[in-house]
């Protein structure tokens, strides 16, 4: 029974994501109201912020998830591995199997449309690329076992992030140009190989994990 009340549960959630969504494509973001979406999802407003706690994250539905895939990947590196090689190598995985969330999508550039034209999605953008960086700092503290007072998490994080998010400036700007697909992820990856080799010899081999 719990199962069941909890598939019910994900399927109001993306049911009222779907028809949020529907509507912000069709008239933009600061232009649709949270009564409008419950209106057209036929539930209620409380319904609406019970899942969803503010109006941004009706469209960034996927918001929690994406603070916590940098860390999450070095938690779950290999033996052997760094916490930048984890990243480098989930990021790479990301291109080359066209993840959705890498902006890999034919119709990325809606998206981003609706993003640029809403001051309000912009500044939540801007807070969740702080608190990614700020989360994976912690876990590179963490998983690096760093006293209190060092820097290094704090900075490596800066840097490891600065390569995520101009992957992510560059699918932005290549939907935005509606280049194909293909030619985007490949520039994605050589600007991948490029941030690699620039990286030092201390940030590649933080957080290495010891191997059984």
């Amino acid at each position: 029974m719990a199962g069941l009340r909890e598939r019910k549960k994900q399927q109001t959630r993306q049911h009222i994501s779907d028809v949020a969504t529907g509507l912000f494509l069709e008239r933009g973001f600061d232009a649709v109201t949270v009564a409008e979406v419950a209106e057209a999802a036929d539930v209620s407003v409380n319904t609406v912020y019970n899942y969803f706690p503010a109006k941004e994250d009706l469209f960034l539905d996927r918001g929690a998830e994406a603070v916590d895939r940098p860390s999450r990947r070095v938690r779950e590196r290999e033996p052997g591995e760094s916490a930048a090689e984890a990243l480098l190598r989930g990021l790479r995985d990301d291109i080359v199997n066209r993840r959705e969330w890498m902006g890999l999508t034919e119709g990325y550039f809606r998206f981003m449309r609706i993003a640029f034209g809403s001051p309000a999605l912009m500044a939540r953008l801007m807070r969740m690329q702080h608190e990614t960086t700020e989360r994976l700092a912690q876990t590179l503290r963490t998983e690096a076992g760093a006293p209190a007072g060092d820097h290094t998490p704090a900075l490596i994080a800066v840097q490891l992030m600065a390569f995520h998010g101009d992957l992510y400036r560059t699918a932005g700007a290549c939907a935005m140009a509606r280049r194909p697909v293909d030619a985007t992820a490949g520039m994605m990856l050589e600007r991948l190989e490029v941030a690699e080799s620039l990286m030092s010899e201390r940030v590649r081999g933080y957080a290495r994990r010891p191997r059984a």
